[in-house]
């Protein structure tokens, strides 16, 4: 049997519904939620640790980098052959991605969580565990950076967001499809990750602000956030890469003060071009030397340039890192 080392961090695996308020509250530990699921002591040798119990809102930056440095000691481990980390699903692809970027090993470490609380009949917790558990035992699992596990699905840390407040179907690769899928203890791969890399840094820089371009745009967020001193922008355009002309005038604003900025799209799939060149439109941006990104969301994207930025602030090495 395998030596599998469980992170608890918190999430909605870890509460119950509260009776005086009638809403979900963290509750359980990590070592309570592993005995309330004995089957997954019959498939690994499962150790615990107790990082935190943070609802997702609740996940910080900081704490991922505090997160990934303590993976990286646990997977350095002989007596560690795989690591499960429980994680609250509204920031879990944040954090699976950061891990992503910051531990290189090839061991398998898979990011899960939950959406139903342990006081419903459909709590998916368990079943969640359990698939990780298949996965970290499963050799093909080596070498292929972070995993996320949840209903079955195992998608890349890289790929893999949340579509839907509730479902439990909601983390899906948008532009590849999921990797593969456990069905009853089997592990099914498909395919491998599109993309692998690692960015090692003991520092982050987690003064990054994310602004969404909308309809009828102005200049007002964006000189904003280069007034209040921000050290990178994420601007999630329109389409493929475009902005209206005021917003244009607004990211111009901030790359005169030598402020990174890195352009994705709104759009749920696919990347960036500078495949237009009317007013507002990618050509220009790039010109402009905006960073476009390749088949990354607002929220990855901050997470990579709050690394990068942990290295360095040369513009010319954090648009070879994008």
């Amino acid at each position: 049997m395998k030596n599998i080392l469980v992170v608890f961090t918190g999430g909605t695996f870890s509460m119950r519904i509260d009776e005086k308020t009638k809403s979900a509250i963290p509750f359980f530990n990590g070592d309570e939620l592993v005995k309330m699921i004995p089957a997954a002591r019959t498939l690994a040798k499962i150790s615990v640790y107790e990082f935190g119990n943070y609802p997702g809102p609740h996940i910080t930056p900081q704490l991922m980098l505090e997160l990934s440095k303590k993976i990286d000691e646990f997977v350095k481990r002989n007596n560690v052959d795989g690591v499960i980390i429980t994680h609250g699903t509204d920031t879990l692809e944040e954090t699976a991605y950061f891990l992503d970027l910051t531990v290189k090993t090839e061991k398998p470490i898979v990011v899960i969580g939950a959406m139903k609380t342990s006081s419903e009949p459909d709590w998916d917790g368990p079943r969640n565990l359990l698939d990780a558990i298949h996965i970290c035992n499963n050799a093909n699992s080596q070498g292929i950076g972070v995993l996320v596990c949840l209903n079955g699905e195992i998608n890349a840390a890289s790929e893999v967001t949340k579509t839907h407040t509730e479902d439990v179907e909601t983390f899906r690769s948008l532009d590849f499809g999921s990797l593969g899928f456990v069905d009853r203890g089997k592990v099914i791969y498909n395919r491998l990750p599109r993309k692998l890399e690692t960015i090692k840094t003991e520092i982050i820089n987690p003064n990054v602000d994310l602004i969404k371009v909308y309809a009828g745009m102005d200049e007002k967020f964006f000189q904003f956030s280069a007034d209040r001193g921000v050290d990178g922008v994420v601007v999630e355009a329109m389409g493929v890469g475009n902005v209206p002309p005021p917003a244009f005038e607004g990211i111009k604003y901030i790359v005169k003060k030598n402020i990174p900025v890195v352009l994705v799209s709104r759009c749920p799939a696919g990347e960036t071009l500078d495949i237009y060149g009317y007013p507002g439109a990618g050509k220009w941006l790039k010109q402009m030397g905006v960073i476009f990104t390749d088949y990354l969301n607002g929220q990855k994207a901050r997470i990579k340039l709050m690394i990068c930025l942990g290295l360095t602030r040369d513009q010319n090495e954090l648009r070879k890192m994008f």
